[in-house]
């Protein structure tokens, strides 16, 4: 059963209140009721309404007033105003600060129901919107960071850990694997994902142009400020600011992160105003940062304040397991963009995949699967398809052979095992996958590999 809609009534007319009151409860509706201006402001501080009726007139003041009230405090309840005195202005006016819709008296029953319905179909679809926007945001912030290598499902456990919270993270690794992508999934995954996101690349600018782009400046400060400029800082207030290379800051740079790491302030270059701020703070390395403490080339104390939530990223080569599954995503994601028809590696090609060190990690293997499909003439990727540094380590052809013998003796134990889950829970697959720790889409792709779809199994499942 549907739970009623709950409606404030707000009028200073008593005879007024009373009779709509009574007919909108005989309608099913929820109804309190408030005939002056601080009795509908205590209403609604004190509840949350899916619709207020406000009289336009509430004595000697104003229902507007209630009307920016409830704009500021109470956004998601929707608002009719209402008029014996109706005009085009005031409808205007009323629409132009946030109600829903205007009604002149003497109200017509059926205008009044229709007016109360749309406006809370209205309210039902927004609510409904923000839900699934909700849902997906949690959905997709891991969208793009792939892998099942146990250091990676870590990393996720630590990601859902940290990311409602106002922690600072560094976030470390090599060049490639990934920093900015775990980054941007913290920021999608929390509170603040409606809120703006900024990356700041602090190795890309010297140190006066990095202050200006993280603290804004003001017009005249140095030669070229002609205007005020609002820096990456106050921009991300309330949301998240991501500084990447955060090594290369200068011992100047450092110490004004310091101050606005621990006080959450900072004044405009060549400015005395102060800014406050919330904003949460995640940055990046691919500097061992404790070895610059020790070198004298970073602080200390700013390593202690941001070094609260560590992620490691690990390189490629020590998450193998992972390739066929990032080459895969990347072989999918050049042919939708392209247009080619790519379905596949040679068994040969992901040999040599995997056994390629990938100085450049993931970045690095994204684009020599883009080159791979763009430049190559078949449905496959060869081994010819890859580029000469890869190939330089590619398997011989008595290697390729072991490598072919070595997964063919694997996957008879890997077959039973499947088949094992499998018959212990009456061949339900989802069931099965959960299980086994996979997703329903691998284990249809490993019975299916392994022959088991031809096995008999229980009709239904």
């Amino acid at each position: 059963m549907k739970t009623p809609s709950t409606l404030l009534l707000v009028d200073d007319d008593r005879h007024v209140l009373s009779s709509m009151s009574d007919w909108l409860r005989e309608q099913d509706y929820k109804v309190d009721t408030a005939a002056t201006l601080a009795e509908g402001i205590a209403a609604v501080d004190r509840k949350v309404y899916d619709l207020a009726l406000v009289d336009i007139r509430l004595g000697e003041c104003d229902g507007f007033d209630l009307l920016a009230h409830l704009r500021k405090t109470r956004p998601e309840t929707s608002v009719i105003m209402l008029t014996g005195y109706g005009s085009v202005e005031s409808a205007v006016e009323a629409i132009r600060h946030g109600a829903f819709d205007f009604l002149t008296k003497p109200l017509i029953d059926e205008e009044l129901e229709m007016a109360i319905q749309r406006a809370l179909h209205q309210r039902e679809v927004l609510e409904e919107n923000k839900a699934l926007k909700a849902q997906l945001d949690l959905r997709f912030g891991l969208e793009n960071v792939i892998g099942h290598d146990r250091r990676m499902l870590k990393i996720y456990d630590m990601i859902d850990s940290v990311a409602d919270t106002r922690a600072t993270v560094l976030i470390t690794g090599e060049s490639g694997t990934g920093k900015s992508m775990i980054a941007r999934a913290i920021h999608r995954r929390s509170a603040r994902r409606d809120k703006a996101f900024v990356e700041v690349a602090c190795g890309a600018l010297p140190e006066t142009l990095l202050e200006s782009e993280l603290f804004g400046h003001v017009a005249g400060s140095f030669t070229g400020a002609i205007g005020d400029k609002l820096g990456k800082f106050k921009q991300s207030d309330s949301g998240t600011i991501f500084l990447d290379e955060i090594a290369t800051a200068s011992p100047g740079m450092q110490v004004k992160l310091l101050r606005v790491l621990q006080d959450l302030e900072f004044e405009q270059v060549g400015g005395s105003k102060t800014f406050k701020i919330d904003t949460r703070v995640i940055l990046a390395t691919n500097e061992e940062l404790s070895r610059a403490v020790a070198e004298g080339r970073f602080r200390q104390d700013l390593f202690y304040r941001i070094n609260v939530i560590n992620i490691e990223l690990p390189s490629l080569r020590d998450r193998i397991s992972d390739i066929p599954l990032l080459a895969e995503h990347f072989l999918q994601q050049v042919c939708d963009e392209s247009g080619k028809k790519v379905t596949a590696f040679s068994e040969e090609a992901m040999f040599a995949l995997q056994r390629f060190r990938w100085p450049g990690n993931v970045r690095e293997l994204q684009n020599v699967i883009e080159r791979a499909v763009l430049l190559g003439k078949t449905p496959v990727i060869g081994i010819d398809d890859l580029p000469t540094n890869v190939l330089a380590s590619s398997p011989t052809a008595v290697e390729a052979s072991n490598a072919r013998s070595l997964k063919e003796s694997l996957e008879a134990p890997e077959r039973q095992i499947i088949l094992n889950v499998l018959e212990a829970h009456q061949w339900n697959r989802h069931a099965t996958a959960e299980a086994l720790g996979i997703n329903r889409t691998t284990l249809y792709k490993k019975m299916k590999r392994l022959g088991l779809e031809d096995v008999h199994a229980p009709v239904g499942r």
